[in-house]
């Protein structure tokens, strides 16, 4: 049982999809951008999207899928001033394949009162670069890594209002390498932050069917504070130390526990479904992300000689953000459905100069397409295809310090940044 977590955490794993390092790839809805995803409760997926939407579900049904994330984050150097990195590379693309995987199960207790389960990965983020590249002081390696399991409720109020709830257990592991200076000697140290959590969270919904065609659905996620623990070490590199490297790493013991909180954003969402005609249905959504709850996150040591003392502070003082998302569904035949959507996603991040080259995220606009098979009444099998558009993404990320073991340079350039994201849903009714 104490290896479940962990076993879990690598398989669900990912490269952030949305802004931030949010991840939206929870179940269907990708050919439509996620439009929709509070009111159209299709399949057991609504459990994550809005729980109220059980209450349109057969007795049972169960819903499994996965999706492959592909980032792509090229940077281009203009006039970075990184000490000894000056003549390494530009890193190469830091982003790749990510797989993102969920599972859905709801049960009827009634003909008004629904349980189900949920499981899937809410927040994620990987980028690695070549190293060494001109920002390895700031980062080579950055992982965030998340398991959602979240037991639901449902029940119809009437035959136009259905409401529900649920409780998450969240788990949270992140892994942060960089090299720990850009001078001589301690360019050659590697310092590597491990750090985990769980923590509870919960989640409410309201679906209105306002009429066969039209429904409108609410829901809200909450925020999730983790106070976080772990470890830094710090390594040579196999570059030649310097006597004066070689002490302050024997002076920080080599490695040390550290603590860290951090709180990951709550969200509320307004979705609408329209039934325009017998061929064609309209999906809206609108939803706002809290990302406020992140602005600096510090690390602080809590063991060996530099107890009390920041191993590091990521200032990442983040904004709250906006997504819009629009889709249409056009039924060609009774087992074939093609799906369209667009989507407006904001970026958590202010400039240019909170951007951090761990995560140089970026405004994004959603261009997707997908198609929906019904091989028998009971099943369906929906397969997505989305292309992320991100303008060109600036950062001038100073970390300069005249403490030589803190000094990490400026990092100035931009950003070539795309995402491409497949997805695979099949849905049953049992």
């Amino acid at each position: 049982m104490k290896l479940l977590p962990a076993l879990l955490l690598v398989a669900f794993s990912g490269a952030a999809g949305a802004s931030g390092f949010q991840l939206l790839e929870q179940g269907s809805g990708l050919g439509n951008a996620y439009a929709g995803s509070a009111a159209k409760s299709n399949d057991a997926s609504t459990i994550f999207w809005n729980p109220a939407g059980m209450t349109q579900l057969q007795a049972r049904e169960l819903s499994a899928g996965l999706t492959a994330v592909r980032p792509s984050f090229k940077f281009d150097n203009d006039g970075s001033r990184v000490g000894v990195f000056g003549v390494a590379g530009d890193g190469g693309d830091a982003g790749s394949w990510k797989f993102i995987p969920n599972g859905y199960l709801s049960w009827a207790l009634n003909k008004d009162l629904y349980v189900g389960l949920g499981i899937g990965a809410p927040f994620g983020n990987a980028t690695k670069y070549d190293k060494p590249w001109k920002g390895s002081a700031q980062s080579n390696e950055f992982d965030i890594e998340t398991i959602n399991i979240n037991p639901s409720i449902a029940y119809r109020v009437n035959e136009t209002v259905s409401l529900g709830a649920g409780v998450s257990w969240q788990k949270i592991n992140a892994d942060y390498y960089r090299q720990v200076a850009i001078v001589p000697g301690l360019a050659g140290v590697k310092s590597h932050m491990s750090i985990s959590d769980d923590a509870w969270g919960w989640n409410i919904g309201a679906l209105f069917t306002l009429s066969p065609a039209t429904k409108i659905g609410l829901s809200y996620r909450s925020a999730i504070q983790y106070h976080t623990d772990g470890k830094v070490d710090l390594t040579a590199d196999g570059a030649p130390l310097s006597i004066a490297t070689a002490r302050t790493l024997i002076a920080r013991g080599g490695s040390s526990d550290v603590k860290a909180d951090l709180k990951v954003p709550d969200t509320a969402i307004l979705s609408v479904t329209q039934q325009l005609s017998d061929r064609w249905e309209m999906l809206g959504d609108v939803s706002w992300t809290g990302w406020s709850s992140i602005q600096d996150v510090d690390i602080i040591r809590t063991s060996g000689p530099l107890y009390g003392q920041p191993a590091q502070i990521l200032h990442a003082n983040f904004d709250d953000t906006w997504r819009f998302a629009l889709g249409a569904n056009y039924k060609y035949t009774d087992t074939i459905k093609f799906m369209f959507g667009i989507a407006y996603d904001q970026t958590p991040v202010k400039n240019a100069s909170t951007r951090l080259t761990s995560l140089p995220d970026n405004d994004r606009t959603w261009f997707t397409f997908g198609t929906q098979w019904k091989p028998a009444r009971e099943q369906t099998v929906e397969f997505g295809l989305a292309y992320l558009y991100i303008p060109n993404t600036k950062i001038n990320q100073n970390e300069s310090s005249a403490n030589p073991l803190t000094n990490r340079g400026t990092v100035t350039g931009n950003y070539d940044s795309s995402v491409w994201i497949l997805g695979a849903q099949y849905s049953l009714a049992f």
